[in-house]
């Protein structure tokens, strides 16, 4: 449903009593979840937002998000769970398993069918048909789909595990996930098989073989079955003596939560992050680093609850948390400095994550390689056919101004008294001269002479992104257009237009707006502009989107694309390297004042801010 971009149509804040008829409806939904998770899945008094959006196909459905990630969303009355409820979840829905290579065949919009469902010892989970499932891949309980089951478990096992499975619905690495923090799955440990019930069960099994074969099949799994009974004593015995040596759990999830927390502050929150929320913070950073093989809950350790965790952490200076809207804590300043964060040594991932998320990671964003062309017009075919150029070819402007001065150095047009002047010649005049200029202009500076070339010529532009080919398209190259406007009842808003040109994505850029500046965001069709998209974003935000062009993209960049941190310092030079070779941005404020800031080829001393005279 998500393998293709959808269209949001808006995106605001939850009220009180959405928020407890939306609790309830987990509750009812996902029994198992009990009511105490869907409190903390569904918090009383942190953000959680409801974006109503269109599916490729059409389809409209209700996302339900909580700080960043988006948590879950309704589709014809129906509540389905995200991944990243699930990786905070894993036992919320019965869960199938697939092999590793299946994944990026379900993220295209795959349906999963029965040949690539692996049969644990165990057995398929009982489902009936229309049953939600969770679908993980070998080695990992951490679900990677979610999908509808297109028969019972009965009739799986009755067709031979032939024919379609399930009908996917949402997957780890479709848009969906990606309008959320694209966090990797956690690391989670296949649950262990108890020896005993397998050989019962393959006892079972024997016994409906034929009668020939029974008694020597009954004697050798009489002998498996002490066997395993006498191994199970031995481990049973084991793990009390452990459980006696070792640390209480208590201790041991408050180690744990201590770990996972730091881990989240070395190598996942940047400062750009800031002010975070403490919601975002659990379960978009914490919950993925924990150790394969563990489960975080807070509610086992002896804090109990996320904010008295924080208040000792806040205690010791490593971190400093603020409510800055009634009832909703953030992270504002974390001291990256401190001892504990210093001295923290992030562990290695386990082979079995590493396997889960090879081939998985998300591309890193490349700035895309834009060129200003020149297409050669109808009107100016002579002047460009002695260089082998016909009508319709492009051309980069240091090529048209190589053509040009060969053309009048070969045909002897340079004024021989001053070399700055050019003669003008039949050709010439025809393409560049107006009709009432043709007999009274018989010569022109060679500045003047390229200047009316270039405006004669029409504008193209070529864009390449890095592993693809390049795109052509003519017309003048788009800026990126930040409008602060009035609506009514003197309220402000923020629009962005011109984003895709660049590489960027609207809705990515709508989901780090609506954290930095805390307010809704809306992805909406520009008006006036064939499949381009706009972000509006409430309040006037005109200085959260300088930081986010200097500063916060400056991060994305230098982290995801190894640019050496010294190019990037969030002046001129920073932003021309972020987009290479964008001509221009604008910025541009209706409400009583207009702010154009250029940035022009190379040269960086051309960085300029005019200010209009309606300013002053």
């Amino acid at each position: 449903m998500f393998a293709k971009a959808f269209r949001v149509k808006s995106n605001t804040a939850i009220k009180g009593s959405d928020r407890r008829k939306l609790r309830a409806d987990v509750t009812a939904a996902f029994p198992t979840l009990g009511t105490d998770r869907a409190s903390e899945l569904i918090p009383g008094k942190e953000e959680l937002n409801v974006v109503k959006l269109y599916a490729h196909k059409g389809d409209a459905v209700t996302v339900y998000t909580r700080g960043a990630n988006p948590i879950l969303f309704e589709l014809e009355k129906n509540l389905y769970p995200t991944v990243y409820t699930l990786w905070s979840y894993p036992d919320l829905l019965p869960t199938f398993t697939t092999w590793p290579l299946v994944l990026e065949k379900l993220a295209g919009g795959a349906d999963l069918m029965l040949p690539g469902v692996v049969v644990p010892p165990t057995g398929l989970p009982p489902v009936q048909q229309g049953d939600l499932c969770a679908i993980a891949l070998v080695g990992n309980r951490a679900p990677v789909a979610i999908g509808v089951a297109a028969m019972s478990t009965a009739q799986m096992l009755a067709s031979g595990l032939k024919g379609k499975g399930f009908s996917v619905l949402h997957t780890y690495q479709d848009h969906l996930w990606k309008s959320g923090d694209k966090s990797t799955p956690p690391a989670i440990a296949p649950l262990a098989v108890n020896p005993t019930d397998s050989s019962e069960e393959k006892v079972g099994l024997d016994l409906q073989g034929n009668l020939s074969s029974l008694t020597l099949e009954g004697e050798e799994e009489t002998r498996k079955l002490h066997h395993s009974e006498a191994s199970e004593d031995n481990s049973s015995g084991a793990l009390s003596q452990n459980s006696s040596d070792g640390k209480p759990l208590q201790e041991q999830m408050d180690e744990l939560l201590q770990q996972c927390f730091l881990h989240a502050l070395k190598s996942r929150v940047k400062k750009a992050d800031l002010p975070l929320l403490t919601s975002t913070l659990l379960g978009s950073h914490m919950f993925s680093c924990c150790p394969e093989g563990q489960q975080l809950d807070i509610k086992k350790s002896s804090y109990k609850k996320l904010s008295k965790f924080l208040q000792h952490m806040q205690q010791e200076q490593i971190v400093q948390v603020k409510e800055l809207s009634k009832g909703v804590e953030s992270i504002v300043t974390v001291d990256w400095r401190h001892p504990r964060i210093t001295s923290f040594v992030i562990p290695e991932p386990s082979l079995t994550s590493q396997t889960v998320q090879e081939g998985s990671r998300e591309q890193p964003y490349h700035p895309p390689d834009i060129k200003s062309l020149y297409c050669v017009p109808a009107s100016m075919t002579q002047l460009f056919q002695e260089s082998g150029h016909k009508k319709g070819s492009t051309l980069e402007g240091s090529e048209v101004r190589r053509i040009i001065v060969d053309y009048a150095k070969r045909n002897n047009l340079v004024d021989a008294d001053n070399k700055n002047l050019v003669k003008l010649d039949p050709i010439l005049c025809d393409c560049l001269l107006e009709k009432n200029e043709q007999h009274v202009v018989m010569k022109l500076p060679w500045d003047c002479l390229l200047t009316r070339c270039f405006q004669t010529m029409q504008p193209a532009y070529q864009v390449t992104f890095p592993g693809q080919e390049p795109i052509l398209k003519k017309g003048k190259l788009c800026p990126i257009d930040i409008t602060l406007a009035q609506k009514s009842y003197n309220k402000k808003v923020t629009v962005v237009r011109n984003l895709e040109t660049y590489g960027l994505d609207p809705c990515s850029v709508a989901a780090i707006l609506q954290q930095r500046c805390q307010a809704s965001t809306i992805v909406s069709p520009a008006p006036g502009a064939k499949d381009s998209l706009q972000v509006q974003i409430q309040g006037n935000q005109i200085h959260h989107l300088g930081q986010l062009l200097l500063g916060r993209w400056k991060d994305e960049v230098r982290a995801e694309a190894r640019i050496p941190c010294s190019t990037i310092h969030g002046g001129p030079r920073g932003l021309h390297h972020s987009f290479q070779s964008v001509s221009w941005i604008s910025l541009m404020v209706t409400s009583q004042f207009c702010l154009h800031a250029a940035l022009s080829g190379l040269d960086y001393r051309s960085w300029s801010v005019k200010i209009l005279p309606e300013l002053s």
